[in-house]
Formats: C-alpha cells, sequence, structure tokens
C-alpha cells in the first residue's frame, strides 16, 4: 500500500525521467540469460532452497524458482543469483504482511 508521499515522489521521477529504483526503492531485477539474476532494493531473503528464493521488497516478495540455484553474492540491498531459472514471480504485499 503506497502513502500519498510515495504517490507524489513516483509521478516526481516520472516527470522528471529519473530511474525510479534509486529514488522511490522499488527494486531493480537484472536477468542475465537464464543463469544469472541480480537483484537491488531488496529488503531481506524469506526463504531459500535450491529450488525457490523468496526475497521481500519494498512492493511485496520476489519469489524465483528454478533448479540448483545458489547465492553468488550478498550484500547491502543487492543479492546475486545463479543457476538454471524457470520463473520470477512478484507477490503484492497483503494485510498480514504488516502483523
Amino acid at each position: 500500500m503506497d502513502s500519498k508521499r510515495d504517490i507524489v515522489k513516483e509521478k516526481v521521477v516520472e516527470k522528471l525521467q529519473l530511474p525510479l529504483d534509486v529514488i522511490v526503492g522499488v527494486p531493480k531485477v537484472t536477468i542475465t540469460g537464464n543463469k544469472e539474476i541480480i537483484i537491488e532494493n531488496h529488503k531481506g531473503v524469506e526463504s531459500f532452497e535450491s529450488n525457490c528464493l523468496k526475497l521481500n521488497s519494498k512492493i511485496g516478495k520476489i519469489v524465483v524458482n528454478g533448479q540448483d540455484l545458489e547465492i553468488l553474492f550478498i550484500g547491502g540491498d543487492t543479492i546475486t543469483l545463479g543457476g538454471r531459472f524457470k520463473s520470477l514471480e512478484y507477490e503484492e504485499l497483503t494485510i498480514d504482511d504488516f502483523k
């Protein structure tokens, strides 16, 4: 759920053509083929297994499904994941996420 402040920020960023991920803190996902994914601006790892990674983010959960997944790098709000990827999904925030 976006606050009025976030909505105003997004509109200003859009008008000025600034990068949304830097100004508002939304996740930035960079996929290189099906072998490497870099996710920036995440809010922590919720769970990790060799076939699924779940990350928290400002806009909800980010779920990466695949095979032989491994964390190649994690630092600050950036994670690099290797393996063979099948899908990347966004799960929207629900009221339960705030409890």
